[in-house]
């Protein structure tokens, strides 16, 4: 039996979860939202209280603070008091500066960033189904199937929040325009490159010893790394990028290497951690498809492509690479949610 909702949403991270929140404040509550994975939330994860995913909003991102406003989540500075480090060359001294702190600085969500999306999630919770992988969808003059691999549903509109390459994965009846399946193929997918260390302590030494805990520089093992203490002051952590040339090795020998380069600006004290993380989100089947391309300059989103329904009027496209500003933010995630709102 096919089971019908006038609108379905597909994947239940923040664009996802922000248009059905827009659509339940317009009164429209016939909504059903798929997702392939076992959890919410896509590519906002939060573990141990270390965000995986993104991690930081800037000032300029209002829409995002309105709906945090909105759903009475608290944020709270970045920290980078003291000295950070800028590495040139691994051959040569490195360089300490300190930030200016009377400057904005980025933002953190309380709580860790995936807290927006259980504050999001709670209101639809009965209307999520986790485990449903779509494979496709086929629409008639009237509705527009959506295929999973084990049941069917129906729908007057579909909005689909999958990373554009991810989505070309889907077979389409009647198909897609060889214009849009281009556009698709070459979005770069946001985070789909990052691996992401994640690193706690009993107390964060790195503030004891007047350090901000920053460590910049492209040519280590790894690039960007900071101060990751929660917002209550109760967990102590420090999280950063890896670098992409590190994901050929194993393991252990990753993580020695990460140490060792840590160890050479923070101390030894690097090594007594309590735990010792990593995500490598290539390595995600619902992030990544099977054509895996690092790129080094910002990725172009927002495609006027994206801005028009398909299928017969009956499908959109959404998320962060389909928003005309931010994209690639947590901001364009929200953006892009508004919009499809609107437009559905």
């Amino acid at each position: 039996m096919v089971k019908h909702s006038k609108y379905i949403i597909i994947g239940a991270g923040l664009s996802g979860l922000t248009t059905a929140y827009q659509l339940l404040k317009k009164g429209e509550s016939d909504i059903l939202i798929l997702e392939g994975r076992d959890r919410i939330g896509g590519r906002i994860l939060t573990q141990n209280h270390i965000d995986f995913g993104p991690a930081w909003y800037q000032p300029t991102h209002q829409n995002l603070q309105q709906l945090l406003k909105d759903l009475d989540v608290g944020k709270f500075t970045q920290y980078s008091k003291g000295k950070s480090v800028l590495v040139y060359n691994t051959m040569a001294n490195a360089h300490f500066f300190e930030t200016d702190q009377t400057q904005p600085s980025a933002y953190r969500i309380a709580g860790g960033s995936y807290t927006i999306i259980k504050k999001l999630a709670n209101l639809v919770q009965d209307r999520i189904r986790l485990n449903t992988r779509v494979t496709g969808f086929k629409a008639n003059e009237k509705y527009i199937s959506v295929l999973t691999e084990r049941d069917t549903f129906s729908a007057e509109k579909v909005v689909v929040t999958l990373p554009p390459k991810l989505a070309t994965e889907l077979k389409y009846t009647p198909q897609l325009p060889e214009t849009l399946l281009w556009t698709m193929e070459s979005t770069q997918t946001w985070m789909s490159n990052a691996i992401k260390v994640g690193i706690s302590y009993k107390r964060p030494f790195w503030r004891e010893n007047k350090f901000s805990g920053t460590i910049i520089g492209q040519i280590g093992p790894v690039m960007e790394i900071y101060d990751h203490t929660n917002a209550n002051e109760t967990a102590f952590s420090l999280m950063g990028f890896v670098n992409e040339s590190l994901r050929s090795y194993s393991a252990e020998d990753r993580k020695e290497r990460i140490l060792s380069y840590l160890e050479t600006y923070l101390g030894k004290t690097v090594r007594d951690y309590i735990s010792y993380k990593e995500k490598d989100w290539s390595q995600d089947v619902f992030t990544n498809g099977t054509d895996l391309k690092s790129t080094y300059l910002s990725p172009k989103y927002g495609n006027e492509a994206f801005s028009s329904f398909y299928m017969g009027d009956k499908l959109l496209f959404s998320g962060t690479e389909t928003s005309p500003q931010f994209g690639g933010y947590l901001e364009g995630a929200v953006i892009s949610g508004i919009i499809a709102a609107n437009k559905l």
